[in-house]
């Protein structure tokens, strides 16, 4: 549980910086600042996922308190206008506390009021629950619904959208866009009175940061309210949903969702908070994905969607380490069928019917990610079916030669792109402007390469399947070592190409020493730990580029133009701290004393739960500290990389299902008895 009190608002601008997030497993949400404000376009009551996890809609912007009392009427709203005119309702705001689900504690004269907010999983339904506690004299509560009906990239204004909507049995429905569901709101206390005028010039403080439109109008069909007579106590609630109402009971929908979170997290099996809370925060990017019938991953919320490479990488931190098998083998199929001349999908986009195929690495990524799968489950019946065809198929694909450019050399290294494309994670573009170019050799596209042969020779063995790769692998090494190490510099280039090696200091270099299969010597490893421990490294992250190079942006801020010119070029990203944690207790043969210092460097995390997005993972932090939190609010591979890391690597846990007690040429023995 997170706990909240008025030095986190002294101002609407400290407020504002703290944001809350709930989510309902198809890719919807609801989320805002810990103060009740909507400083983001994003931010809403009710996004729902309509096409899951896409199409994603802004149906209920916000719902705003009034209590009025005699003359005297108490605002709790927060609000920016265009007008340079605030509503500051947060001042009356005493306490705001996570568990996991927002609940909000106001205090004016003898009064309070608490309210929490939550999604009903599998629904595009939110529900606040209200309970009153009224003083010594009658008062009325007003709740003012804020209503939108656009997709949440975009924004309103008055005249766009003709709204209606019809009053029947105490609920509300409201149409706006012809090709968009209805909204309907219904309170199971008061009345409703139907209005119909519109709210013109909220303004969005964190788009303006961002340069992006900051001002939206939106549609306040009437309000609810609710009497309280001297004395009364009450417990109540506001339905808003594109399903069917009928009846509900707010409290016992609460009660239900927090008996789900727990058996969500149980499923860890450890006692530890900070692993249970980061397991908690994994729970809300497992979604289901229409288009397959099946669970896939949310890169971040609140504006990606899913993506392979962000999938694959967040996988074992959010489906295995917290023993959710069933999810991972969904998960895994769910790319496997979309898989397309060995290239697993980059991206799902809104409004798109297939995905785009433009990475290089969410395919090797995959089949590390299948290695992870055998290791925790010991499941070879699923592997042989399901995965073993596509890591094949994969393996074939990249030594042949497939779209982008991706193809196997001479030498056996993969190269892949050109200087239009950007197939890497470093993957910024700003109209033709390719912010981070790294076509050619890639040095963690050959790390993950040389690790995908590899696993892949391993699991033929193990399946008792033909294959002929025995001297792949030692090509592939050679030729690494040759080209790759840079001896003045003591650890890896980053890109070779045709042009001559890049050697410039980025992150990527970890992954050949974090990756199950390694090139590396023992001494190679620990100076290019080194290497990127004392020029990459800051408290949340590892930064992209070393501030040692002229091409270094420290802050991530500004116009899309900077803030994609800053992304890759100095920008610190939360889910790298994972591959440096395990490549440094890898180098350090996990002593005791690599283990006490994996922990020094996830031990700042238990304070970011606290900031940005509250209980979970930013994705990114300015390269220069303080390292301020930016990007969005959660991140998949950001709150995966931490858990993974502190289970594997700090608690020492070992997978339950599968030993390795044998890896030697290409093959692995195992003892499934465990």
């Amino acid at each position: 549980m997170y706990f909240f009190g008025k030095s986190d608002w002294r101002t609407f601008e400290q407020g504002a910086q703290k944001e809350w997030l709930v989510t309902n497993g198809i890719g919807g949400y609801a989320s805002g600042a810990i103060i009740n404000a909507n400083t983001r376009k994003y931010h809403g009551l009710l996004i729902a996922a309509h096409k899951p996890p896409g199409w994603r809609v802004v149906h209920l912007s916000k719902l705003d308190e009034r209590f009025s009392i005699g003359p005297c009427t108490y605002n709790l709203a927060a609000n920016q206008h265009v007008s340079a005119f605030a509503e500051l309702g947060f001042i009356h705001l005493q306490q705001v506390r996570m568990e996991p689900f927002p609940t909000f504690t106001y205090s004016f004269g003898d009064n309070f009021l608490e309210k929490t907010v939550f999604m009903v999983h599998g629904s595009n339904t939110t529900v606040i629950l209200y309970r009153v506690l009224n003083g010594t004299s009658p008062g009325v509560l007003k709740l003012t619904p804020m209503v939108n009906c656009r997709g949440h990239h975009f924004i309103t204004h008055k005249g766009q959208i003709d709204f209606t909507q019809t009053v029947a049995d105490g609920a509300v429905s409201i149409k706006g866009k012809e090709d968009m569901p209805l909204l309907r709101l219904a309170c199971d206390a008061g009345v409703y009175v139907q209005g119909g005028e519109w709210y013109n010039g909220l303004t969005y403080a964190a788009e303006k940061e961002r340069g992006e439109n900051p001002y939206e109008d939106l549609y306040i069909p009437g309000h609810f309210e609710i009497a309280f007579a001297a004395g009364e106590n009450k417990t109540f609630s506001v339905i808003a949903t594109t399903a069917d109402i009928g009846s509900f009971n707010g409290a016992e929908l609460l009660q239900n969702e927090r008996e789900r979170i727990d058996r969500v997290v149980d499923k860890v099996g450890v006692t530890d908070h900070f692993a249970r809370r980061l397991a908690c925060a994994a729970d809300a990017f497992i979604v289901d994905r229409s288009s397959t019938g099946k669970k896939t991953i949310i890169a971040g919320y609140p504006w990606f969607a899913d993506w392979g490479r962000d999938t694959m990488i967040a996988l074992p931190g959010l489906t295995l380490v917290t023993g959710r098998f069933q999810e991972a083998r969904e998960i895994l199929q769910t790319f496997v069928h979309h898989c397309r001349k060995g290239l697993m999908p980059n991206a799902f986009f809104d409004g798109k019917t297939e995905p785009v195929f433009n990475t290089v690495d969410a395919s090797l990524w995959f089949i590390n990610a299948v290695y992870k799968y055998l290791v925790y489950t010991a499941d070879l019946d699923f592997t042989r079916e399901h995965l073993y065809p596509a890591v094949k198929e994969i393996i074939r694909w990249y030594m042949e030669g497939t779209e982008y450019n991706i193809a196997m050399d001479d030498d056996g290294l993969l190269s892949a792109g050109s200087p239009r494309t950007q197939l890497t994670w470093m993957d910024a573009k700003v109209d033709d402007w390719v912010v981070t170019p790294r076509h050619g050799k890639a040095v963690e596209i050959n790390a993950l390469w040389y690790n995908s042969v590899m696993v892949f020779s391993a699991i033929s063995k193990l399946l008792g399947k033909d294959f002929a790769l025995v001297s792949l692998p030692g090509r592939i090494k050679n030729s690494f070592q040759h080209k790759f190490w840079n001896e003045n510099a003591g650890c890896l280039h980053d890109v070779v190409s045709p042009d001559g090696p890049d050697s410039s200091i980025r992150p990527n270099q970890l992954l050949a020493v974090s990756l199950p299969y390694s090139m590396l010597t023992t001494e190679q490893m620990r100076r290019v730990v080194q290497k990127v421990w004392s020029e990459l490294y800051v408290t949340y992250g590892i930064r992209s580029l070393s501030p040692w190079d002229p091409a270094y942006q420290g802050t991530y801020k500004g116009d899309r133009i900077k803030r994609d010119g800053a992304y890759h070029q100095g920008t610190a990203w939360s889910w790298l701290i994972g591959p440096f944690i395990t490549a440094y207790r890898c180098a350090y043969h996990y002593d005791a004393v690599s283990r006490e210092q994996a922990r020094r460097f996830i031990s700042p995390f238990w304070d970011q739960l606290r900031d940005h997005g509250v209980g979970y993972i930013s994705e990114i932090f300015d390269g220069d500290e303080p390292a301020v939190p930016r990007g969005t609010i959660a991140q998949a591979w950001g709150v995966a990389e931490v858990l993974r890391a502190y289970i594997e690597d700090v608690l020492e846990i070992q997978p339950p299902a599968l030993k390795i007690i044998k890896e030697s040429e290409g093959g692995f023995t195992v003892d499934t008895t465990i």
